[in-house]
């Protein structure tokens, strides 16, 4: 049988992350969503040049849209045609998975916000949240227990 050699991995798959999300809110669940994106975004996306910070998804007409999502244009890759760094991109799920989103964010009050983007089998990837806001005593609880785990691992080390 042959088998197959893995690629060493060159770096991390990962293109961009938004740690504002975790912060911000609870995550209840998570999806794997494909993008409609233009050749030039691409370009972009492989050089690193993406911002999720601000972006949001939106559930509209039965279809998912990304909203926000800063993806500026490469100098040498967009000559010919006029980029926008702010467009709408579109959302690939499955109909069940967009059928969930729309249940939850429609009756249950959730919200969706793009948690991470990433490269699979050379495809970019957004990583959705199914997520409810937190208030200013949850984030303080969190950070409180983030820095209690943070000392116990220092005191079990030092032991």
């Amino acid at each position: 049988m042959a088998q197959k050699k893995q690629k060493a991995a060159s770096g991390s798959s990962t293109i961009a992350l938004n740690k504002a999300a975790r912060h911000e809110y609870f995550i209840e669940d998570r999806f794997e969503a494909g993008l409609a994106l233009e050749g030039w975004e691409v370009k972009s996306l492989r050089a690193g040049r993406v911002q999720l910070k601000e972006s949001y998804v939106l559930l509209k007409d039965r279809e998912a849209w990304l909203f926000g999502a800063h993806i500026s244009a490469l100098t040498t890759a967009s000559t010919h045609i006029n980029p926008d760094p702010l467009r709408t991109r579109k959302l690939l799920l499955h109909r069940e998975e967009l059928n969930k989103l729309i249940n939850a964010v429609e009756r249950r009050g959730y919200t969706c916000v793009p948690l991470a983007m990433y490269w699979k089998n050379s495809r970019a990837k957004l990583e959705i949240g199914l997520a409810k806001g937190k208030q200013d005593h949850d984030k303080r609880a969190t950070e409180k227990d983030r820095d209690w785990q943070r000392d116990k691992q220092r005191l079990l080390r030092s032991r």
